[in-house]
Formats: C-alpha cells, sequence, structure tokens
C-alpha cells in the first residue's frame, strides 16, 4: 500500500494521517511529521514519539493482525499517536524475557512513556491505541 498523508490544521493543531506497511515506514512518518512543526519538539520528545510510535505499530503488527492507519496529531504542548488496528483485543502485559527472544518490553514502555494511554473499540470493527506524550 502506498503512503497517503492527509494534514489538516486547525489553530494550533495539527494532524496527520498515514498507512505505513513497516514500522521502519512509521518511525520514518514521525519524523517527517516532527520536521513539520513549529516551534520544533526537543529531541528528547522526538525520541520518545519514535519509540512509542515503532513500539505500537510493531504490536499491530505482531499481534493484531496489522495496521490500518497511524494519526499523528499535536499542538503546542501535546503529541498525540494513534495506531488503528483490525483486532478489537486490549493489549494485554506480559513477563518481559530478558533473553530477548519473545519481546515483553513494548507495552510496559509505551505505557511508561506517555502522558496517557487510552484504547477505544472502532463502530466499524478493531481499535485505536492512542498515547499522548507532553511535548
Amino acid at each position: 500500500m502506498g503512503q497517503l498523508y492527509v494534514m489538516e490544521r486547525r489553530t494550533d493543531r495539527v494532524q496527520r494521517t498515514t498507512h505505513p506497511a513497516t514500522a521502519t515506514q512509521a518511525r520514518e512518518d514521525m519524523r517527517e511529521f516532527f520536521a513539520e512543526l513549529s516551534p520544533a519538539p526537543t529531541p528528547e520528545c522526538l525520541d520518545n514519539a519514535v519509540l512509542v510510535v515503532s513500539e505500537l505499530v510493531t504490536n499491530a503488527l505482531r499481534h493484531a493482525g496489522g495496521l490500518t492507519a497511524l494519526r499523528l496529531a499535536a499542538d503546542r504542548t501535546t503529541l498525540e499517536i494513534t495506531v488503528r488496528d483490525p483486532s478489537r483485543a486490549t493489549p494485554r502485559e506480559r513477563s518481559p524475557d530478558l533473553t530477548g527472544a519473545r519481546g515483553g518490553f513494548g507495552w510496559p514502555l509505551v505505557r511508561f512513556l506517555a502522558r496517557t494511554v487510552t484504547i477505544s473499540r472502532c463502530p466499524q470493527g478493531g481499535k485505536n491505541v492512542r498515547a499522548v506524550l507532553t511535548r
């Protein structure tokens, strides 16, 4: 699936929706989105956001049947990352595998870095996982 960008500006809020096929593409979408923000977010905010995007997209691809959409939104104080996937199952925490073979680090990391994390079901099926970070 090719990239589709929908950019929306209203007052101080900027929003973009993309459809990346991989976590790598999602990270690049996040970096491009940040490059358009003014004032520019801090390097720490960018690092945290790229990590959250990577983990949420990877979880959708591995555990939820794929990625339906990635929505990025920002205003002067917050950054919102929303990943939509086709599964109605709520993400669950697992014990991290310290050998690195089975993961288990992503969901706790997302919850640690984000100010809030919410999960909402979509009327047409699937769910949105939304993480809000301080900008």
